[in-house]
């Protein structure tokens, strides 16, 4: 496979710099979304913004990568189906939180599940103390003690689940990476998505689905949130190990602070900023470790 070879003068795997910034860009683009998604909730709630945003992010995809033509074989579908749904769930139970707590927040949870995939799949105990980091950056965000700001319970557990989702989706989407290319994965991927969360959505919003003043937030929605962020991740993901992928992601949960600040007017308590950088703290710990480690002689 063309991402195993290596330039000479580095040694380092051709791509892998086309995915370090496909990551970054995903990053960026999937929380300019999730802002902008969290708009269509007044009118048609997570469910009905979810089922939007999957269905013309899925029509969107089908288009530009016609999956038809590289299809996948029948031993590759179990793992693009998992990921599919991964896809699916993650996106539904994200913004079902996003309906009631901070993105920022939402973010910060939800990212645990990646980390913590990336802490079980290493054998450095340093990692270990990164964890415990993450693990004390969401046990500051929980209303369980004086020191936190009010949050909804179900919202934080929606947020959670979101995590375990998105650690599903990172490993079988590693697995489907090379059933095909990236972006006919991503597209057959969301789909699935789209049939797993779109009987929630017609199920919440009925015909307000069908409202014509929704569509041009929901097609952008689409494009920033899945369709550019899913592509992108796809060719990051054929090019990098699954525990790479998700320890680069360590942006996330500032970004979605960010993001949720200046568009949302969320405005996040000190001991609410204080444990998402304990959380990106714990992240980038990760990351650097794992650097060391592949650069470590004989590694």
């Amino acid at each position: 496979m063309g991402s195993s070879q290596t330039t000479p003068a580095t040694g380092a795997p051709v791509g892998v710099p086309l995915a370090l910034c496909a990551v970054v860009v995903a990053m960026v683009s999937v929380q300019g979304g999730a802002a902008m998604g969290k708009q269509l909730f007044p009118a048609i709630g997570p469910e009905g913004a979810t089922a939007l945003r999957l269905l013309f992010a899925s029509i969107i995809l089908w288009m530009v990568w016609r999956p038809w033509r590289h299809w996948p074989t029948r031993a590759a579908w179990p793992s693009l189906l998992v990921y599919g749904v991964a896809l699916g769930g993650m996106n539904l139970t994200f913004y079902m939180s996003l309906s009631r707590i901070p993105l920022g927040v939402a973010v910060a949870l939800e990212f645990t599940g990646p980390l913590l995939l990336a802490v079980a799949t290493s054998r450095r105990p340093r990692d270990f103390l990164y964890a415990g980091m993450a693990i004390a950056g969401v046990i500051l965000l929980l209303p369980i003690h004086a020191m936190a700001a009010h949050l909804d319970l179900l919202g934080v557990a929606y947020a959670l689940i979101a995590g375990v989702f998105w650690a599903v989706y990172i490993l079988f989407g590693k697995r489907s990476s090379s059933a095909a290319p990236g972006g006919s994965v991503a597209a057959i991927g969301m789909l699935v998505a789209m049939l797993v969360a779109f009987p929630a959505g017609v199920a919440q919003a009925g015909t307000a689905l069908l409202s014509p003043a929704l569509l041009p937030v929901a097609i952008g929605v689409a494009i920033l949130s899945s369709a550019i962020p899913y592509s992108l991740e796809m060719i990051a993901l054929k090019r990098l190990p699954a525990q790479t992928f998700s320890i680069l992601m360590s942006g996330e949960p500032a970004m979605g602070a960010i993001f949720g600040l200046l568009v949302l007017q969320e405005h996040l308590s000190a001991n609410q900023w204080v444990a998402i950088a304990l959380i990106v703290t714990a992240s980038v710990g990760t990351s650097l470790s794992a650097a060391r480690e592949h650069a470590a002689p004989g590694s």
